[in-house]
C-alpha cells in the first residue's frame, strides 16, 4: 500500500486505544491498523498548509510569509493571555478572531510527562490531551473566551509546569500524580475574573495509546534531512509515530512536508 501528500496532524478518535488517522487529499490510513508493519517515508517536497507553494516550512505547517500574515498563525495563538478580541480590538483579521477567542475555553491539568497546565478551546477536549500524549488529563476552569483562559494559565505556571518533556512522554516515565488534588490545591491561584468559571466535582479523564513497545533512547527523525527512512512501527502516542529502533517521528512538527508514505509487506 502506498499513500502520498502533504503532513498535517493525526486526526484522533477516543476509545480503547485512542484511533489515529493519517489524512491525505484523496485518501486516509488508520495508522493502529499497520502497527507492527514496516513503513518507509520519504519527504518530496513542501507545501504550505495556506498558500500550497513548495517553499520552506517556517511554523506550524506554513512558510514564513503566511506564519507572518494569516490570522490563525497570529502570536495569541501560543500565548492565549494576548487575546483581543472581547476588546473588539483587530490583531489580524477581527471577525476570524472572534470566530475563536470568543467561544469557550478551557484551562486544565494534563499528565504526559509530568503535571502540565494548558488552554484548549472547549471542542477541541479531549483531542488537546491527547495531541500532547497525556495518559490522563481534567478540566479545571471553563471561561467564555480565550483571554481570560490565557491569564489564567499564566497565572497557574508559576505553580505548575507549561510545558510536556516529550522524551520522557514517549518513554513512558511519567509519574502517576493525582490530578483532583493538583486542581484543588491551585485553586486559590485563580485570577479573580476567572476564580468563578472553576470547575468543582470532576473526574480524571483516562487515555491509553496504542503503543505496543516504548523506546528506551528517543532519536528524533529529521525527514528533509534523511530524505528517506524505513522501520517497523511500534506505536503512535501524542503527535508521534514510534519505531522499533528508538527512532520517533512527529508527523505535528512536519505539519507542510509533503511525503510518500509505503506500508511494506
Amino acid at each position: 500500500m502506498q499513500y502520498e501528500g502533504v503532513l498535517q496532524k493525526m486526526q484522533t478518535e477516543i476509545g480503547q486505544p485512542i484511533q489515529y488517522y493519517l489524512v491525505f487529499s484523496s485518501d486516509f490510513l488508520n495508522v493502529n491498523q499497520v502497527l507492527n508493519k514496516s513503513l518507509t517515508l520519504t519527504f518530496i517536497k513542501h507545501q504550505c498548509l495556506n498558500c500550497s507553494n513548495d517553499r520552506p516550512i517556517y511554523r506550524q505547517g506554513f512558510c514564513k510569509n503566511c506564519f507572518f500574515e494569516i490570522p490563525s498563525a497570529g502570536d495569541w495563538i501560543m500565548r492565549p493571555e494576548l487575546s483581543t478580541a472581547h476588546l473588539d480590538k483587530e490583531d489580524r483579521d477581527l471577525a476570524y478572531e472572534k470566530k475563536v477567542q470568543l467561544q469557550p475555553h478551557i484551562v486544565y491539568l494534563a499528565n504526559s510527562s509530568n503535571v502540565k497546565v494548558g488552554v484548549t478551546r472547549k471542542t477541541q477536549v479531549p483531542t488537546r490531551w491527547i495531541d500532547q500524549g497525556a495518559h490522563k488529563a481534567i478540566e479545571i476552569v471553563e471561561v467564555p473566551n480565550r483571554y481570560l483562559a490565557g491569564i489564567t494559565e499564566v497565572a497557574l505556571k508559576d505553580f505548575v509546569a507549561d510545558k510536556t518533556n516529550w522524551r520522557k512522554m514517549l518513554t513512558n516515565e511519567a509519574t502517576d500524580e493525582n490530578l483532583i488534588e493538583w486542581r484543588n490545591k491551585l485553586k486559590t491561584h485563580i485570577p479573580e475574573e476567572a476564580a468563578s468559571y472553576f470547575i468543582e466535582d470532576n473526574a480524571e479523564t483516562q487515555l491509553n495509546f496504542p503503543v505496543l513497545q516504548y523506546p528506551e533512547k528517543v532519536k528524533s527523525l529529521n525527514l528533509e534531512k534523511t530524505q528517506t527512512y524505513t522501520g517497523i512501527l511500534k506505536g503512535i502516542k501524542g503527535q508521534y509515530l514510534i519505531f522499533k529502533d528508538n527512532t520517533v517521528f512527529n508527523i505535528r512538527s512536519n505539519e507542510g512536508l509533503y511525503i510518500r508514505l509505503e506500508v511494506n509487506q
